[in-house]
């Protein structure tokens, strides 16, 4: 296997994780934090596959932001402003960060440091994981043409379905060739309908907008400083602080969406442009948005819903015949995009678990809509949702 160098690009990455990183520079400097891989699918690891990532990391070491890469945040993110981009400037990923170890056919992963410097690593990291994998295992996709055919076979059932779509799918991608086969694609034959890639390398080479606002990980830290009960409410108001409403679609599912709708008062509704959801009962929760924004009287059609949940056609048909006329849907597609190619899709996950709001180490859940997707240590997911009244 010739080369190791699957990430080439500093912005090879979630839009997302540098919109978080510059809130954290922000709010939390001296923030640190701890994520863990955690491996859903029990997928069995060839022998030395922690070695070969380890060279992948090292040489992920050696990349910089470039003039151009920095020209093209300047332009498309005017709310980065001087002081991020110099950081990210002169950013370069530690892989003394990152800890890997192998026992027989499993791995361990976890990544430790200041918050504003590791949250980078996940999503690249999950990216190379997954395309070593593949390499590793010798697993063999489609061909182009038929990844080519098939996303324009998505594409076109989109289109009849007048829907917005976005790619999401750089964690959990076969290899960075699909995705920007794919990505390719939908550009060309999207139209207005494509609203772009969270892929901020492939949104500077395509020249499309870069898609996403936060992650449940800056809510996450948000109960561990300040209480589950009222981590929603204070992170979408932080995240006002740094950002206004330049980039307002509030996430609904962290401690569920039960405790979120009782966060997001009316100010807050008013001000968001929209809301994702990313576990659950679709149907069910666009009733429960719909009504919120009633109670406010806010007419629910000058609103979104960005759906990220596990989509394909199908999914996406159900979803959008629902919100016709009631709400606007949007629907950031990852996996179906760049990772239905013939091989089983990877079902992993690297999430925050501990963070130091204060002094000391706090572990940090998610609790989600459903049990699944839960993640943390289970006598704090215990405390969680003891406090939250979610027995």
């Amino acid at each position: 296997m010739k080369g190791l160098s699957i990430i080439s690009s500093l912005l090879d990455n979630d839009f997302y994780k540098f919109t978080m990183q510059n809130a954290i520079i922000k709010l939390f400097p001296y923030a640190k934090a701890r994520y863990e891989f955690i491996n859903r699918g029990k997928h069995s690891f060839p022998k030395n596959f922690s070695e070969k990532l380890k060279e992948c990391l090292k040489q992920m070491s050696y990349l910089r932001l470039s003039n151009e890469e920095k020209n093209f945040l300047e332009k498309s993110c005017p709310y980065f402003d001087y002081e991020y981009l110099n950081f990210l400037k002169n950013y370069q990923y530690n892989p003394k960060e990152v800890c890997i170890t192998q026992y027989g056919e499993n791995i361990k992963i976890y990544i430790e440091g200041l918050w504003n410097r590791i949250i980078l690593w996940e999503v690249p990291l999950m990216a190379v994981i997954s395309e070593l994998y593949y390499k590793l295992t010798g697993a063999e996709p489609i061909s182009d043409k038929k990844i080519i055919l098939l996303t324009k076979e998505k594409l076109n059932r989109y289109k009849k379905l007048n829907v917005k779509i976005g790619e999401y799918g750089t964690r959990r991608r076969f290899s960075y060739k699909i995705q920007k086969l794919v990505v390719k694609v939908l550009k060309k034959g999207g139209g207005s309908l494509f609203m772009g890639t969270s892929n901020v390398h492939l949104s500077n080479f395509f020249s499309t907008k870069p898609l996403g606002t936060h992650g449940h990980e800056w809510i996450m830290f948000h109960a561990a400083k300040y209480g589950f009960s009222i981590a929603d409410r204070i992170a979408m108001e932080n995240w006002l602080n740094v950002y206004r409403n330049n980039i307002g679609v509030a996430l609904s599912d962290t401690y569920t969406s039960s405790i979120f709708f009782q966060n997001f008062n009316q100010k807050l509704s008013n001000i968001f442009n929209g809301i994702r959801h990313d576990s659950g009962d679709p149907i069910l929760f666009i009733k429960k948005t719909i009504d919120h924004y009633k109670k406010f009287k806010i007419n629910p059609l000058k609103k979104e819903i960005i759906f990220s949940d596990n989509l394909n056609p199908n999914k996406v048909a159900y979803i959008s015949s629902f919100c016709k006329k009631k709400i606007n849907p949007i629907f950031g597609i990852g996996t179906n995009f760049t990772n239905d190619v013939g091989v089983p899709s990877m079902n992993i996950v690297i999430k925050m678990v501990k963070a130091t709001p204060k002094k000391d180490w706090v572990s940090v859940v998610k609790l989600s809509n459903v049990n699944e997707k839960s993640t943390g240590d289970k006598n704090m997911i215990f405390l969680a949702k003891k406090i939250l009244h979610l027995f």
